[in-house]
């Protein structure tokens, strides 16, 4: 029983550590890619672009409209 609660301690404590994130002290952070002007910072590098995670777009259907004719939608041939 005082190992699950001492194990349960252990595992809990770890959770309360935080600090920002460094390479290794024996590692650089990648070289700047072609074109930029500066190294990325291991914040910019974490931080997803735009294209990664677009915004949704939740506009709502106002009316409904009848679809216009498909002149390709023909059926199948033999």
């Amino acid at each position: 029983m005082k190992r699950l609660v001492l194990a349960g301690v252990l595992a809990l404590g770890g959770c309360g550590s935080a600090s920002d994130l460094k390479p290794a002290s024996n590692q650089h952070l990648p070289i700047a890619p072609y074109g930029a002007r500066a190294t990325p910072t291991a914040t910019q590098l974490l931080t997803p672009p735009t294209q990664a995670r677009p915004e949704r777009s939740d506009e709502l259907l106002k009316k409904s409209e009848t679809r216009r004719g498909d002149e390709f939608d023909l059926p199948p041939h033999n």
